[in-house]
């Protein structure tokens, strides 16, 4: 693939990941509504029944990670990625039909099927990046995320608000079935012949191919703590619509607005400066960086006593999101270009795995803390354990990086010894 094919591989990569985010965008708004519409539930019964439904998605996604990176590890990207825009344009069309909660819940498994096409989107920016590129264009991939964040919560705000919160399940099908159209028109494969191997069945099951990355011991200790990273990312997502529609009394418009000017941070932290700090600090400090800003903006939101205090604090948590690119481009030089389908699988799944425990213990805490039987008021509750959750993270991705900085001083010891032999 020549460097124009290149770019125009990079930038459908970008797009295909930020209409995926657009239409889980303009959805978060109105999940409280249409779940209230259908089941005529209270707010704190609605965001319990939102984490089933998330974890309905996460299972889903968990099991069918691992088998999108090793087709695409055998027949290419560009197929797999078609085939799961068709499958998710299909399924916002199921969501915004649904009679009932439980055409909701065969929606979620649908979209968790296709939604693990994020594996094969991954190991494509692996395959057309270089080692020194890769932390920028992750990072350049986590903006994607952001701006979806910025456009889609905003339009779902709007439509959801005016025409009600099946609408913009329609606009999500439509964005969705654009970008399918313009892969198979302009985008190449990125993956040549002589790259593809034959797929082995026992990949497919997911943690299989976590024990075989075994053998690259520094990365198991990193992909815990990207587990982690993600595990206390689930917070926001799961719990945020309901947060702030309960402690500030927020509509839908406000929670739009609120996830639209997280998504515009988190576009220009990762876009902008991932790549630059990287460059000029090196990736320990970066995710140091990263996991204490995270952390600080977790437990401001656990604090803020007013709606003003809560926009502060999307500043130092939005900032945190270096780390994350940060650990997936060490993990991703560490492993053969042959296996980054497989790589991406089992990252894929293990935050699949945070998306369904993340999503019920928040959504639990919640409905514990701001239902009737409650002991304390305390609807900040999943922030708190958050916090906790990336204080933990940070302490295993410190003693990763050190060990596999060790681990490499000792190798060229080694071979300087046994040149001088």
């Amino acid at each position: 693939m020549d460097s124009k094919q290149s770019r125009t591989a990079y930038y459908f990569i970008f797009i295909t990941i930020l209409i995926d985010m657009i239409g889980i965008g303009i959805i978060i708004p109105v999940i409280p509504d249409l779940i209230s519409q259908i089941t005529g539930q209270s707010l704190s019964e609605a965001a319990l029944m939102s984490g089933f439904l998330i974890m309905a998605y996460a299972v889903m996604q968990f099991l069918f990670a691992p088998v999108m990176g090793e087709l695409s590890d055998r027949f290419g990207r560009k197929p797999i990625l078609l085939l799961a825009l068709l499958g998710l344009a299909i399924d916002y069309i199921i969501h915004a039909l649904a009679p009932t909660i439980l055409w909701l819940f065969i929606g979620r498994v649908l979209a968790g099927i296709f939604g693990a096409s994020h594996t094969v989107a991954t190991a494509y920016i692996a395959d057309i990046s270089t080692p020194e590129t890769k932390a920028k264009n992750f990072g350049m991939i986590g903006a994607a995320f952001g701006l979806g964040f910025i456009i889609g919560p905003g339009i779902g705000g709007i439509i959801g608000g005016e025409w009600g919160p099946r609408a913009p399940f329609y606009v999500a099908a439509g964005f969705t079935l654009l970008n399918l159209i313009l892969g198979l028109i302009f985008v190449p494969e990125s993956l040549s012949t002589d790259k593809r191997r034959p797929i082995i069945l026992k990949n497919m099951i997911p943690f299989n191919s976590l024990i075989h990355l075994g053998k690259y011991k520094s990365v198991i200790g990193l992909v815990l703590a990207y587990t982690l990273v993600n595990l206390a990312g689930q917070v926001m997502p799961s719990t945020w619509t309901f947060f702030t529609m309960e402690r500030y009394g927020w509509s839908t418009s406000a929670v739009g607005l609120s996830l639209a000017v997280v998504g515009l941070l988190v576009a220009i932290v990762q876009a902008g400066l991932t790549g630059v700090l990287v460059k000029k600090f090196g990736n320990k400090k970066v995710i140091t960086l990263g996991f204490t800003c995270w952390t600080v903006g977790m437990f401001a939101f656990v604090l803020a006593s007013n709606q003003y205090l809560l926009y502060f604090a999307i500043v130092p948590y939005v900032l945190g999101g270096i780390a994350g690119p940060t650990i997936q481009s060490i993990v991703s030089n560490s492993v053969d270009d042959k296996e980054q389908g497989n790589l991406q699988g089992v990252m894929t799944s293990m935050v699949s795995i945070t998306a369904i425990v993340g999503p019920l213990i928040y959504t639990s805490l919640f409905a514990y803390y701001t239902g009737d039987a409650a002991p304390i008021y305390f609807p900040g509750s999943p922030y708190l354990l958050g916090g906790i959750i990336l204080v933990i993270g940070s302490i295993i991705a410190t003693y990763s990086i050190r060990n596999m900085a060790d681990s490499r001083k000792s190798s060229i010891e080694e071979l300087d010894q046994n040149f001088v032999e």
